[in-house]
């Protein structure tokens, strides 16, 4: 019997799929391969096992499972997460966020260099960020990836998606895992008195946060692929799915330091509704952003 190839493997992937770019991605993962590699070596045989894998894997895909639970990682801006049911799979709008995150942190730089000081609204040498509602940790881990000063303490009231969190800063570079602190909580309860602990308090330069933002009634109108497989809790905020949105907004001006920030992702029809909370907590400066597909996806509010 001739032993399968890479392109065997992808040709049968892809007519059960229907879609190749899940097929490259099921049988790279299957034979230890990136999606160069396999491409350019498609007529390599196949790895002992890897037909079984690939087998494995497309029954677990053609059950209803995400990609990213069958893959069990995915990426998110420059990193490589772990990913599976304990908490959100990490999504291209939460890349949006993360970036308007990073780039606020640079502007509190610039603006404090013009103004002779470190930066932001502290004495701080560096700025500290409070990520709230964490979940796999992806914002938090990437910030301090990409940012080499900031310090993120995040909080995550699910203690299955806390240990996720856990797992992926161990993933991080030592100097980056090191400025990352992960707590139990949720929202704001306890938080002063961890930034106490931590020497990082009073107050933070930037709040972050993905929370649930889906009204109980709109739950069992997802896709099953989200909703079967993604945290209730982590979907869910209430009856009017602006809860958790509002725990964050009102809540950030006690928090803030002077000029600082808050970004928080929502859903495009909580854009108004998001706002008028900032501007009557006092946000001086309220902005909404768009995703790639051109939805409001996030507000920014200033301080």
């Amino acid at each position: 019997m001739t032993a399968a190839t890479l392109s065997d493997l992808l040709r049968g992937a892809t007519a059960r799929l229907g879609d190749p770019v899940a097929a490259r991605w099921v049988v790279g993962e299957a034979a230890g391969l990136e999606a160069a590699p396999l491409l350019l070596g498609g007529a390599a045989s196949a790895p002992s096992g890897a037909p079984e894998r690939v087998e494995e894997m497309l029954r677990r895909l053609d059950a209803g499972e995400p990609l990213q639970h069958v893959l069990g990682h995915w990426g998110f801006r420059t990193l490589e997460l772990l990913v599976d049911p304990r908490a959100l799979v990490p999504r291209p709008e939460t890349e949006l966020v993360t970036g308007c995150v990073l780039d606020e942190l640079a502007r509190m730089r610039a603006e404090g260099a013009a103004r002779g000081g470190a930066g932001g609204g502290s004495a701080r040498r560096f700025p500290v960020v409070l990520d709230l509602g964490t979940g796999s940790g992806a914002i938090s881990c990437a910030v301090v990836a990409e940012d080499g000063d900031a310090r993120v303490v995040a909080i995550e009231r699910s203690p299955d998606a806390l240990e996720l969190a856990r797992e992926n800063r161990a993933r991080l570079p030592a100097s980056a895992a090191a400025r990352l602190f992960l707590a139990a909580g949720h929202w704001y309860d306890g938080v002063a008195g961890l930034l106490a602990r931590t020497g990082l308090g009073p107050t933070v330069d930037c709040i972050v946060s993905n929370p649930p933002y889906i009204a109980e009634s709109e739950w069992s109108g997802l896709d099953p692929v989200v909703r079967d497989h993604d945290p209730y809790d982590a979907l869910v905020a209430g009856p009017t799915g602006l809860e958790g949105v509002e725990a964050v907004v009102t809540g950030a001006p006690g928090l803030l330091a002077r000029r600082g920030v808050l970004v928080v992702e929502i859903a495009p029809w909580q854009a108004g509704s998001a706002g008028d909370l900032a501007r009557a907590a006092g946000a001086r400066d309220v902005a909404v952003e768009q995703d790639l597909a051109g939805r409001a996806r996030l507000v920014r509010a200033r301080w």
